[in-house]
């Protein structure tokens, strides 16, 4: 005869959860780790289609533009969720270069959010950005609309390094409550991850002459940085497109830089007497990120895949601050 507990948890339904924006699916996939059913998708992106479907076969998929996709539509098709996940474009507010600047209806985006809540009503909301979303004009007038639809808010700006993942990645996390106010804090894991670890170094991939004919100037700059400061038989990343001051390298003992929609990442080892680079590989990247080792990737050429990755969302991340938020308050937080 079943124990008590176990009746209870075949009568427990799992939280249901719907991912705007959802790109590669790094939202849906913590939101699956944290133990909640992922129904649904939106995205504009035809290579995000493909690959989430692949990776989430019984989740519905919307393939369009958000502002002219009907909420109740969806609702009709997915049924209710009690979660709303959402990273809107957030081109506009980054500083990263490379990224063009696009209208401000790519900002309006974020206001979409505001519509599916008011349709779906879920208990919770996690809305996913970068940083300088917060310096955005409209920021203050979104939150209220969020707050005025009855939520309780929390900002968090957390590094994925932070969260296990081999990678320095600062995004903001709105989270949302109707019923309790939102956790204060994220529970972090201790210690970080090199790069290191997500480099293969097995010579599976191939490798060019670091001085060979043709080779950028600026690169070889930020190689002999490199070289002077780890000397000349430790390997080093050299990081093309960099706005941080970092002097274009980086050492392997540390979390990997920002990855970003830009082939920006080459490693630089000394082989049979000589130093030789080599750009990192798509699966390095992704396991940058924090993507499991199942994840199925099998569309897109490299250059796609890579601006997949870069508007991701780093899956532990994620995980974490889904569990966090869906945990009972503790005794005393009053609703």
């Amino acid at each position: 005869m079943p124990s008590a507990e176990e009746v209870g948890k075949r009568k427990a339904k799992p939280i249901r959860a719907l991912d705007l924006f959802c790109g590669a699916g790094g939202s849906s996939l913590g939101a699956r780790a944290a133990g909640v059913q992922v129904v649904g998708g939106v995205d504009l992106s035809n290579l995000a289609e493909k690959v989430y479907k692949d990776n989430f076969p019984k989740a519905h998929f919307f393939r369009r533009r958000i502002e002219g996709l009907s909420a109740s539509a969806v609702k009709r098709e997915v049924g209710p969720v009690q979660l709303l996940l959402a990273s809107p474009e957030c081109t506009n507010h980054s500083c990263a270069k490379g990224a063009k600047r696009r209208s401000e209806a790519s900002r309006q985006t974020a206001f979409e959010v505001l519509r599916f809540a008011k349709a779906f009503k879920p208990r919770w909301i996690v809305v996913e950005n970068v940083i300088q979303m917060k310096s955005w004009a409209k920021y203050a007038k979104w939150l209220r609309r969020l707050e005025g639809l009855g939520y309780k808010t929390t900002e968090h700006v957390l590094n994925a390094a932070d969260f296990g993942v081999p990678q320095a990645r600062k995004r903001l996390f709105i989270l949302a409550d109707l019923l309790h106010r939102p956790p204060s804090q994220i529970d972090m894991q201790d210690g970080r991850v090199p790069v290191r670890k997500v480099l293969n170094m097995n010579g599976v991939y191939a490798y060019s002459t670091l001085r060979k004919k043709g080779r950028a100037k600026r690169t070889l700059r930020h190689a002999k940085r490199a070289m002077r400061n780890v000397g000349m038989k430790r390997p080093f990343i050299v990081v093309y497109y960099g706005s941080d001051g970092a002097g274009g390298w980086q050492r392997l003992s540390e979390p990997l830089r920002t990855v970003t929609t830009l082939d920006r990442f080459a490693l630089v080892r000394r082989i049979d007497g000589g130093h030789k680079m080599r750009m990192l590989q798509v699966p390095e990247l992704w396991a940058a990120m924090g993507f499991p080792d199942d994840f199925k990737l099998n569309h897109g050429v490299r250059r796609e895949r890579i601006g997949l990755f870069g508007n991701a969302v780093c899956p532990p991340v994620m995980k974490s601050v889904i569990t966090a938020l869906i945990s009972k308050p503790p005794k005393g937080i009053q609703p």
